[in-house]
């Protein structure tokens, strides 16, 4: 299954200048755990975004797509369409697909339909930044509320991590 996993800010923004711009520590529990054991494809410029000491994903295949026929790195496999990513991996059922960015990455996914479910954060913030989450139908998915976290002294904003599941109409 092809799923998607975001954190998004009340104004859609999901980062600035390559990096997140909020610490919310049970969001990113979340996403460690609901991600461990499966694959991660993301966009070059979000793997030079994880810091060192975190890259690669530890406990996850980490894909790269990138245009660059060039990119090598030992720490992930390469692929240089989305397509192509998710194709690879179509046939092995003991592990899901997670997009986890970044802004083109997600962008692509969702214009080209490739997405089964998706794992959107919704942070109770607005935040100044330059990559936000692509708009889309909400009509053609059934959501449910997963997680609920108040602001408290170890996450500075209150979320809702909501299960987006495609309509098989």
């Amino acid at each position: 299954m092809v799923k998607l996993i975001v954190a998004i800010a009340s104004n859609r923004v999901i980062g600035k200048d390559n990096d997140l711009i909020w610490h919310l520590p049970a969001d990113m529990r979340f996403f460690t755990q609901t991600t461990k054991g499966h694959v991660v494809i993301m966009g070059r410029r979000n793997w030079d975004s994880i810091p060192l000491k975190y890259r690669p994903l530890s406990g996850r295949i980490n894909v790269v797509i990138t245009r660059n026929k060039e990119f090598r790195h030992p720490d992930c496999i390469v692929f240089n369409s989305l397509e192509e990513s998710i194709a690879h991996f179509r046939n092995d059922s003991s592990k899901d697909v997670y997009i986890i960015g970044g802004g083109q990455i997600y962008k692509e996914a969702i214009e080209k339909n490739l997405v089964d479910e998706m794992l959107i954060t919704h942070i109770d913030q607005a935040f100044e930044g330059d990559t936000w989450f692509p708009d889309f139908n909400e009509n053609d998915w059934k959501k449910e509320v997963v997680l609920r976290q108040e602001k408290d002294e170890k996450n500075a904003y209150s979320f809702s991590v909501w299960k987006y599941i495609k309509n098989s109409d």
